[in-house]
């Protein structure tokens, strides 16, 4: 099976968007592809098996990834997944080396990537990563860690903002920081909104619109970050019956 490369010219014909595979989840697609569309000249490069499944890597200049990250001349993946029986086959190392080859090829200095202590949902695996040769370099609450795989030795190590590595802000109540950059997120962002405002629940949702936004976030992934009284609870897109199960356990 071959490596394609996904831009304008195919984009409206590539199925790209993880385990979205039916009808009702084509609105959230096509979100995704939007967001896409407008990263394309921002040097965003979004790679995937020729199949209709989860194996693909996204990767795009840091200067203008949707991160809280310093990491200038480096290449940041946003995001690599392997799934289903796509897995053990060596696509993941394939995919990894597409990214290297295309990073070398632009003169950048290596790949930074956003993971975590142990493995997490919506993050790539560390375990993975590290047996890969990539390097933690920077850390932030509760669990996050940014890793890298230097091209040169000397190389300087990217670094999370300050903004984002308390994992704290000064709102209390339910927060939800979001933005396209998933499939998933619009849909559950939108009914958590819904549940929130039929249970009287303090909700705020925040959607990044913007790299700028994104990149001075309270949290290092701008996709989705859920936080309640002014700490940071998860990075995971909550199901309603995931998010019910958290507001019980708050007495909610």
């Amino acid at each position: 099976m071959k490596i394609i490369k996904v831009d304008y010219h195919n984009i409206d014909m590539e199925h790209i968007c993880c385990a979205i595979t039916d009808k009702k989840g084509e609105s959230c697609a096509s979100l995704k592809k939007a967001w896409m569309k407008e990263r394309f000249d921002d040097g965003l490069i979004f790679k995937k098996l020729d199949v209709r499944g989860k194996v693909f890597i996204e990767y795009i200049p840091a200067e203008n990834a949707w991160c809280p990250v310093e990491a200038d001349g480096y290449m940041f993946i946003n995001c690599f997944w392997v799934s289903g029986k796509f897995k053990g086959q060596g696509y993941g190392n394939k995919l990894l080396e597409e990214c290297i080859k295309d990073s070398k090829q632009y003169g950048k200095k290596g790949l930074v990537i956003l993971s975590s202590k142990k493995k997490m949902p919506f993050l790539s695996d560390p375990k993975y990563l590290k047996y890969k040769g990539f390097q933690l370099c920077d850390v932030a609450d509760p669990y996050f860690e940014l890793l890298y795989l230097p091209f040169e030795k000397d190389a300087e190590k990217p670094r999370l903002k300050e903004c984002c590595k308390k994992g704290v802000i000064d709102k209390m109540g339910i927060v939800l920081y979001y933005s396209n950059q998933c499939p998933h997120t619009e849909k559950y962002a939108t009914l958590l909104t819904e549940i929130a405002g039929i249970e009287g629940i303090d909700f705020t949702l925040i959607k990044y619109q913007t790299k700028e936004q994104a990149q001075n976030s309270p949290a290092p992934f701008t996709t989705y970050s859920l936080f309640y009284d002014g700490k940071f609870v998860t990075n995971e897109v909550l199901s309603e019956k995931k998010f019910r199960n958290f507001l019980a356990e708050r007495g909610l």
